[in-house]
């Protein structure tokens, strides 16, 4: 095995051993006294019964689909959608499990310190931001060198991503459905505090924040750097050279050695302000992931022209992500302007404040557009311009925008672990407030969590981008699948009329989608809180603390009310290209899915920065002394509502953007075939 093959295989299994000490080094800390384990042991117990329930739904599906994509497309394919699907779902599991070990001891970790709990959250994201990576990368690797030929291995981005969207709707709709029932009759009716044990969908809600925030951003972080990776292999097998074909790997592999330097700076001496350790993770990572880049073009594609430009993509892609982590903080972070703007708009009323989040949030997408537009104008046209064989500018400017969104996922390793220690430190401020530990065990895990927010909200945002910058390169891949089976150039121009269908179609998929998502949660969340009052009104004991409610029965309603849900998004995510590509060709099809990409990255940005801001500024309000006061009713609204924008709907529609492409792909050939009759 040559050298640029056995190095994506060493690095993949090194990042699961780091990923593994980081698991063993949490579980050998102290998880606490009695009655944290019990609350643990109920939320474990809680995500478990709803993973299972949900595996139940999905395995059939996926094993259905593996036989029909066998079957009808290839072999090939329907071994790569299985082993896409199977990764995805264990992604979504391995986090949920150390995200719930790793709750409860940061929880009682509170009594040392600032220090000592982050860096015992972060270790615990860690071990999932190093795992979850590695077995993309891996995945990816070895399907690559049993079938050397990227499309058919397409399957894998079916296969993930269908899985990451089952994870993605079903936790997104459970968590925002317990958050929303707990904090409606809790908090605003009844006036107790948030995860207070009184709470009937307590325990609902903290499970949520592992199936939905752990279970389902591990999934999302997998799929979108399968079929990133997938995206530029596409395009570099269309220009042939085998060095090209195996750069998007080599890429990957810089960015994961990159990641575990980069995750093993973070300590817990002199904890001060928690994301400053966080950014200096990160961009000790992203220069080594330069270097590295730097250094495989160097030695396996040579000293040409185009080896630099590739580089240069490459650069582009790693700096693109501090540039969106930076919008994203700006928006979201409660020590800026647009935050501090949406708490001083609590003070006139429920409406000012939901208008001034939806401001800010569509505010947004302004600076999110621009830094888009600049990575792609420039690693395209340095890309192209130096293509070897100008009669394939256009693909190499293609393949050099591919390799930025690649350059970008393959820090998914240090950018999963930052974020992964936010639902690790909301689940560990619900058992300190749930354990009655204190006010300043309290205060430390409500730093961490505010922080937790705003890093949630960028690695959506890093997720967004890339979905958008793999698109392109999915689409032109499309392009060429298309011609090549029908064996002619289609008009893509906007002076046909199927074109211009597609795009209307598309534009409007991702709205109906965020439609469904936010109604499904409502419906869910209506369920619980009916039965949040009931037990309130049945035994008014569980107010007065004599009573203990039941917490099994809200976990359940919410388990059966989310699953319920799962089926429409898929769907209509998987039937729309087969559908315009038997009905209209494959022009409408380039159109849906080019719409698809522009009101998707859009909608889902303003969506996950609104919802955030809307939490970070109810926050602030609390951090400042003025929980329960009136103007903290109207922002625990403002949090309510962002809830499914931030959770739910905003994190689905970037797996939907990437499920409808690799689709698109793999279908090509059967609705091609029904078009041509």
């Amino acid at each position: 095995m040559e050298v640029q093959q056995f190095l994506p295989i060493g690095v993949g299994i090194a990042s699961f051993i780091m990923a593994g000490g980081f698991a063993a080094w949490v579980i050998k800390q102290k998880a606490g006294t009695k009655e944290m384990l019990e609350i643990s042991e109920a939320v474990r117990e809680g995500a478990s019964a709803f993973i299972k329930r949900e595996m139940k739904i999905i395995i059939p599906i996926a094993i259905g689909l593996s036989v029909i994509i066998g079957y009808f497309i290839g072999f090939s394919n329907g071994i790569a959608f299985a082993v896409g699907a199977a990764l995805s779902a264990i992604s979504g599991i391995l986090s949920l499990k150390i995200t719930v070990k790793a709750a409860v001891r940061t929880a009682n970790a509170t009594g040392s310190g600032l220090g000592k709990t982050f860096v015992l959250a972060f270790r615990g994201g860690a071990a999932v931001g190093l795992a979850i990576p590695a077995m993309a990368l891996l995945a990816m690797t070895g399907l690559y060198f049993l079938f050397p030929d990227p499309i058919t291995i397409a399957g894998v981005g079916i296969g993930a991503s269908l899985i990451a969207l089952f994870l993605r709707i079903g936790g997104g709709i459970y968590t925002k459905a317990a958050d929303m029932a707990a904090d409606l009759v809790g908090k605003v009716e009844e006036n107790i505090p948030e995860d207070d044990p009184r709470n009937p969908a307590t325990i609902a809600d903290n499970v949520g924040d592992n199936v939905g925030d752990a279970a389902g951003m591990g999934s999302d972080v997998y799929e979108s750097y399968i079929v990133t990776m997938l995206a530029s292999l596409l395009i570099a097998a269309l220009l042939g050279p085998p060095e090209i074909i195996l750069y998007p790997i080599l890429v990957g592999t810089a960015g994961m050695v990159a990641s575990m330097i980069g995750a093993a700076t973070v300590g817990s001496k002199n904890i001060t302000d928690v994301m400053r350790p966080l950014t200096k993770s990160f961009f000790v990572a992203a220069g080594i992931a330069i270097v590295l880049n730097f250094v495989f073009m160097y030695y396996f594609l040579g000293q040409e022209t185009i080896a630099y430009a590739l580089f240069g993509s490459t650069m582009i892609g790693v700096m693109l992500v501090p540039v969106i982590q930076r919008i994203t903080d700006r928006y979201t972070n409660y020590k800026y302007k647009p935050v501090q703007e949406i708490r001083d708009a609590a003070k006139w009323g429920y409406a000012s404040l939901t208008l001034m989040g939806i401001v800010k949030g569509m505010q947004s997408t302004g600076p999110f557009m621009i830094a888009l537009v600049i990575a792609i104008i420039v690693s395209f046209a340095i890309s192209s311009s130096a293509a070897p064989d100008p009669s394939q500018s256009l693909l190499y400017g293609i393949f050099g925008t591919s390799l930025t969104a690649m350059a970008m996922l393959s820090l998914a390793g240090i950018v999963l672990s930052i974020d992964a220690f936010g639902p690790i430190a909301d689940n560990a401020g619900g058992i300190v407030e749930m354990t009655k530990m204190g006010e300043e065990n309290r205060r430390v895990t409500d730093e961490i969590d505010a922080v937790g927010n705003t890093t949630k909200a960028i690695t959506k945002g890093f997720a967004i981008a890339s979905a958008g910058l793999a698109a392109l390169a999915m689409i032109q891949a499309f392009q060429y699948e298309a011609a090549e089976y029908f064996n002619q150039v289609f008009d893509y121009s906007l002076t046909n009329p199927g074109v211009i269908v597609g795009l209307l179609v598309g534009g409007m998929i991702p709205f109906f989608i965020t439609g469904q998502l936010i109604n499904g949660v409502t419906r869910a969340a209506s369920k619980l809180v009916d039965e949040v009052r009931r037990q309130f009104k049945s035994d008014p004991g569980i107010l007065t603390g004599k009573s203990k409610p039941d917490y099994a029965r809200c976990v359940d309603i919410a388990t059966v009310a989310s699953l319920k849900e799962l089926w429409k998004t898929a769907s209509v995510a998987i039937a729309a290209p087969i559908v315009l590509g038997v009905l209209l060709g494959p022009t409408a099809v380039v159109g849906l899915l080019m719409g698809a990409v522009v009101t998707g990255i859009f909608l889902a940005f303003h969506l996950v920065n609104t919802g955030g801001a809307w939490d970070n500024a109810k926050k602030l309000i609390e951090m400042q002394g003025n929980k329960g006061s009136e103007e903290h009713k109207v922002a625990v609204v403002g949090d309510i509502i962002g809830d499914p924008y931030k959770d739910t709907a905003g994190p689905a529609l970037n797996t939907v953007i990437k499920l409808l492409n690799t689709v698109a792909i793999v279908f090509v050939s059967a609705f091609v075939a029904i078009f041509a009759l």
